[in-house]
Formats: C-alpha cells, sequence, structure tokens
C-alpha cells in the first residue's frame, strides 16, 4: 500500500510539473516584482513558504524583486523605544526620531530576515534599499483631505513621509546578470538631504515600472478584489478598475491599493495581481497555474 501511495503521489507532482511547465516557460527572462508583508509576514511557515517560491522563480529563470513594508513592526518598536505615534488623517506622522526608526527596522531587521530566508533555499538575495547605488530619490509626500468641520480642503504635514520622483535601475540591472535577487527596503533620499519613508506598495509600483516589470505582485490579506456578492474577480482591465472604483464596488482599503495597480501598469508594467499572502505558495499559484491565484489589472 505504500508503494502505491507513494507512485500516486509521484504521479501526481508530474502532472501538477508538466502543466506549470508552459507557465515557467512564459515568465522565463523576465522580471517579476514581488510586495511581500501583511499576515504573511509575520507567519513563520508563510515566510518559509514564500522565500522557496522567490528561489524556485530565480531557479527557473524568472528575475524576482521583493520589495517589503513592515508597518506593524516599526509599530512595536516605536512603542518599545517609548516614541508615541502620531496620525493625521489616519496617516502616521513620521519626524526625524520615527524616520531613524523606520530605517532602522526597514532596512535593518525586516530586510535582512527576508535576505536569509531566501539564501537558506539556495540562494543569493542581497539587501538593499532605495539609498543604494542611487536607486530611488524620494520628495515629500503631498497629501491633502477634506476638513469634517469646515469641509476645506486641508494640506497636511506628514513629516518625513515620501513619494517616489526618480528611480534608477543601473544597480538592479547589474545584479540580474550578477545572478542576484534584490530585496529591497522602501526608504529612499531626497534630493533635500533628508530620508523618507515610502509606503511600500507605491515603492514596488516604481520599481516595476521603472523595470517595465511582466508582472507585480501585491501579497495582501485578502483573495483579491472582490465583486459586490463577494465573489473574486479574476481579471480587469483598467478601465473596468476604474468603474468599479466609481460605482463603490472597489472601497476603502482596496481603492488606493488598486490605483497603484492603475498607476504602475501606466508607468509600464504589463500586469499587476492582487492576492492573498496568507495562502502558501501564492506566488507560484499566480504565475504556474491557469487560473491564478488573485485579481489580474492589466491595461
Amino acid at each position: 500500500m505504500a508503494d502505491s501511495d507513494t507512485t500516486n503521489n509521484s504521479e501526481i507532482k508530474a502532472e501538477l510539473l508538466s502543466q506549470a511547465l508552459p507557465y515557467m516557460q512564459r515568465y522565463e527572462n523576465r522580471t517579476v516584482v514581488v510586495k511581500y508583508g501583511g499576515h504573511a509576514m509575520g507567519d513563520a511557515a508563510l515566510g518559509q513558504a514564500f522565500a522557496r517560491d522567490i528561489a524556485l522563480l530565480k531557479q527557473s529563470g524568472v528575475n524576482p524583486i521583493v520589495v517589503h513594508g513592515g508597518g506593524p513592526q516599526i509599530g512595536a518598536m516605536l512603542t518599545k523605544m517609548g516614541i508615541e505615534s502620531k496620525f493625521e488623517g489616519g496617516l502616521r506622522v513620521t519626524d526625524q526620531k520615527t524616520v531613524e526608526i523606520v530605517e532602522m527596522v526597514l532596512a535593518g531587521s525586516i530586510n535582512k530576515e527576508i535576505v536569509a530566508m531566501i539564501n537558506a533555499e539556495g540562494e543569493w538575495a542581497i539587501g538593499l534599499c532605495g539609498k543604494d547605488g542611487n536607486m530611488v530619490f524620494a520628495e515629500k509626500a503631498k497629501k491633502t483631505i477634506i476638513d469634517a468641520d469646515s469641509n476645506i480642503e486641508k494640506v497636511l504635514d506628514l513629516g518625513f513621509v515620501g513619494e517616489v520622483v526618480e528611480v534608477d535601475r543601473t544597480l538592479l540591472d547589474l545584479l540580474a546578470r550578477s545572478e542576484m535577487i534584490p530585496v529591497i527596503a522602501p526608504v529612499a533620499p531626497g534630493r533635500d538631504g533628508h530620508t523618507y519613508n515610502i509606503n511600500a506598495d507605491t515603492f514596488a509600483g516604481a520599481i516595476a515600472g521603472s523595470l517595465n516589470a511582466t508582472r507585480l505582485l501585491f501579497l495582501t490579506d485578502v483573495p483579491g478584489v472582490l465583486d459586490k456578492s463577494g465573489e473574486l474577480i479574476k481579471e480587469l482591465s483598467v478601465r473596468e478598475a476604474r468603474a468599479l472604483i466609481a460605482d463603490g464596488t472597489i472601497s476603502g482599503g482596496m481603492i488606493p491599493k488598486v490605483e497603484t495597480c492603475i498607476d504602475a501598469i501606466e508607468a509600464g508594467v504589463e500586469g499587476v495581481v492582487i492576492l492573498n499572502g496568507k495562502v502558501a505558495h501564492a506566488v507560484l499559484l499566480e504565475l504556474y497555474t491557469e487560473h491564478g491565484a488573485g485579481t489580474l489589472i492589466v491595461g
């Protein structure tokens, strides 16, 4: 019986590999940017599965690039250091002390933890941030809200929260030729000499756009974009996505994520996928199976 079970398992594995082969060939020598964060980042088993996915992509001839967040870890460290988090319009104000902690956590502990996980799977990962090789330059983010009391537009001062204004792909191209896997923290310098904390989604979108990536994957805490009945929408055009925002189907925190997807496509990314990072091997399921694993947004 054991021999029969082993044979059946081997046949299943062979069938899965044969189904995956055409998709593996599709992404060979292509760039795939993966934004890693959310629930998956705090789960050891999911983290190991993610690292295996990235290693397998590299071994399959793909050029994977990882961009990561770390909001909960930043919040925990600020609390540990006795630094109170201040918010304006629901957004964290990043003063000088806070941005130093942000850089320490993002470009330090989190970044190196992800690098170590990928290296443990037999590949060469290297930890970077926007400062390395003048890869990314940022400027102070300009955020406005409508004041609830006066109904007047109000400009928020979020301190050292930044927006990407320039990406130089020289270092990333060099690393791709060197068989290295870049793992990038969303911290970047400004031309004014300050360091800026950048939203990881928009940072990943800027990186992917500069590289004309074939895919940008956002690992989130949700399956993807849902219709009004709660069912997953497998694919959307930019026009359809905008229509769903306008009619309220896409709402709340999904709006800025979908808008980031649209920005990335308009910057040169072929397709952007929102998928559930709580599912083990979500990256492989999306890229190497017929039906994918999330919502694909294309031009």
